[in-house]
């Protein structure tokens, strides 16, 4: 079998906030750091009493990468991880949780021997009760299968390549652990979960939580809602069947200037802190959590998207959340801090997160500091029964897990017909594409939905059109005015596709340029984009004139480039893989904006010029 093997010394775990920000409680110990570790190739190994423990592993680290310690790239079909650990102080009748934040792709695991549970699905999180499964002395011990077979195309796997070397726009596999592992301490009656609801036109906010483990009578939930220091809201509610659901009416303060002082935008990312505390007959404490929310609303109107009911231009850029080091998984918290910071300082105000459900504390850093984000499903590649299963299913559990969010505006199940690749005459295909916009808005109404990014749409509130033309004349020509969009859309065919495939598609929707650019100037080998410049400066002269050749059309409500940094052998982002800028965060955000610095010349005031070759959105330029 071909493999390479990694000679590092395992890193120290990466440094990590509270792993879950919408629900955080005192009471958690991280998980991460050194396990045991054994790759069992083809999967000859059963139950964890087979297994033949030979090395050690850096959690939460893929073994795929430098960072774990391993750095074995091979083809295996299954890992197992071993972890000895001291149960927390647990108090009379508490609970002990043990969550896992993604494990890729399906996750056997057993405690002191027993079975705990089982799940299928690499991007989602899980979680289980340890409780019952601890033993009275000595250290507690964990073992996880990861089973993920690297030829299967029927499950979500996103950008990960099927093949030994990653080719073309796939990039290396990410195997078993590769998000925070964590211990909580939970009362026997705890707040399980909750949903932030904004309703900016009633100025209130929509509250939704579920209560787990043993029933209890008359339980109580109170609320307390802040935001800069102002106390918004403090009530009280009864838990019904376990479950609360209300409206929380906010003092409305009328006057503009007032109400925009508590919108949440990138501009104004004003959060709204939530403290809430469980309760046995209003008098026994049982349990206390941290949460927050945010006042904001994201629409479709015509043929715009408006933020908190205006017209808002998005300038996204392609997020695919990579590192050299770490793949998928970020080095630290720190370092998705500063993606976000530099995202902002580019002039971009969102992402679009490409075939890859995020990091919550990503998600956290872009509410926090004020990014849009565009969530994305990661693609299976086939389409069956089997295939369809799958993906519904772990799309339902993302949704669901950060659907409370202020920062994304967008849910994008399908990207260019990945998993559904006979769109135009296969009516299951179009059926499954409808199926999940329609499941989409109903388990989250309050926002866009893009059935199928790219071209084929069929059900969708944004129309995406990718199109890597790297010569702004001919992007000017071809999306110049707003009348031809009927002859654009039925004619036009970037990558060799139809943008949309059913009529009522095309009425009254937003236009967006959701992928273009792409452009490189690495010379290393094997290195790739979809047009080519010879420098740095090279780069951003032909980038300030695509942007200004896309800012200045007014088919588009927003734009999204290609890409955000280096990615493996697809090295057209703006930043190289280390994040380091290729010309000035300066000029980049001035481009991003439209705008023209002064020592820039009248050429690119003008925002033409810098011929190039169109290109087939996946056929890179060699």
């Amino acid at each position: 079998m071909a493999r390479r093997s990694g000679t590092r010394k395992p890193k120290a775990a990466a440094g990590h906030g509270h792993p879950r920000p919408l629900l955080q409680r005192e009471s958690w110990t991280s998980l991460n750091g050194t396990w045991d570790f054994v790759i069992d190739a083809d999967a000859l190994w059963r139950t964890p009493r087979e297994v033949e423990w030979n090395g050690t592993i850096t959690v939460p680290f893929a073994p795929e990468t430098a960072a774990s310690g391993v750095g074995d790239t091979g083809f295996y079909r299954r890992c197992w991880y071993r972890r000895a650990f001291d149960v927390p102080p647990l108090g009379k009748n508490e609970r002990l949780l043990l969550h896992f934040g993604a494990v890729d792709w399906a996750a056997t695991v057993w405690v002191n021997g027993a079975l705990a549970g089982c799940h299928e699905g690499g991007y989602t999180p899980f979680s289980l009760d340890l409780t019952d499964l601890l033993v009275e002395d000595g250290p507690q011990t964990v073992i996880l299968r990861a089973d993920d077979d690297p030829a299967d195309l029927a499950k979500p796997r996103g950008k990960q390549d099927w093949k030994l070397e990653p080719h073309s726009i796939w990039y290396p596999r990410t195997t078993g652990i590769w998000q925070t592992v964590w211990l909580e301490r939970v009362p026997a009656t705890w707040i399980g979960s909750v949903r932030w609801i904004p309703n900016l036109e009633r100025w209130e906010i929509g509250f939704e939580a579920w209560v787990e483990g043993e029933p209890r009578e008359r339980l109580w939930l109170s609320v307390k809602l802040w935001a800069s220091g102002q106390l918004l809201a403090d009530d009280t509610y009864k838990v019904v069947a376990g479950e609360v659901h209300r409206r929380i009416a906010l003092s409305d303060p009328g006057i503009d200037d007032f109400r925009n002082e508590l919108l949440w935008s990138p501009e104004k990312p004003t959060l709204i802190e939530a403290h809430l505390h469980l309760w046995a007959g209003r008098e026994e404490p049982l349990d206390t959590v941290r949460s927050y929310t945010a006042l904001r609303s994201i629409a479709v109107q015509g043929n715009r998207l408006v933020l908190n009911g205006r017209p808002y231009y998005l300038r996204l850029v392609l997020d695919q959340g990579y590192w050299p080091e770490s793949g998928l998984t970020p080095p630290s918290d720190a370092a998705l801090q500063r993606d976000v910071e530099l995202v902002k300082a580019m002039g971009f105000n969102g992402v679009r997160k490409h075939q890859k459900i995020e990091d919550p504390r990503f998600l956290y850093w872009a509410d926090r500091l004020g990014l849009l984000v565009w969530e994305e499903m990661p693609s299976a590649y086939r389409f069956t029964k089997r295939s369809i299963q799958r993906l519904t299913r772990e799309w339902m559990e993302a949704v669901r897990r950060d659907l409370s969010h202020p920062c994304i505006i967008a849910w994008v199940p399908f990207n260019e017909s990945w998993g559904v690749p006979n769109l135009p005459d296969n009516l299951a295909e179009r059926n499954w594409v409808r199926a999940l916009f329609h499941l989409t808005k109903t388990l989250d109404p309050t926002r866009p939905v893009i059935g199928n990014d790219g071209w084929e749409s069929i059900a969708t509130d944004i129309i995406g059109i990718h199109d890597y033309d790297g010569d702004p004349e001919r992007i000017l020509e071809r999306y110049h005015a707003e009348d031809i969009l009927p002859r654009l859309l039925k004619q036009e065919r970037p990558g060799g596709r139809l943008l949309v495939l059913e009529e009522h598609v095309a009425d009254a929707l937003p236009v967006m340029l959701t992928e273009f650019g792409g452009i490189t100037e690495s010379k290393a080998k094997g290195t790739w984009g979809y047009s080519r410049a010879q420098s740095g400066e090279d780069l951003a002269e032909r980038y300030r004139e695509l942007l200004a050749a896309v800012s200045s059309l007014s088919l588009f409500s927003g734009f999204c480039y290609t890409q955000f940094t280096d990615t493996y052998q697809e090295a057209n982002g703006l930043l190289r893989a280390d994040r380091t800028p290729k010309f000035s965060l300066e000029e980049m955000a001035a481009a991003t904006r439209g705008q023209v610095l002064p020592q820039q010349s009248s050429k690119v005031a003008a925002g033409i010029g810098g011929a190039g070759t169109r290109h087939d959105p996946h056929a890179p330029d060699e």
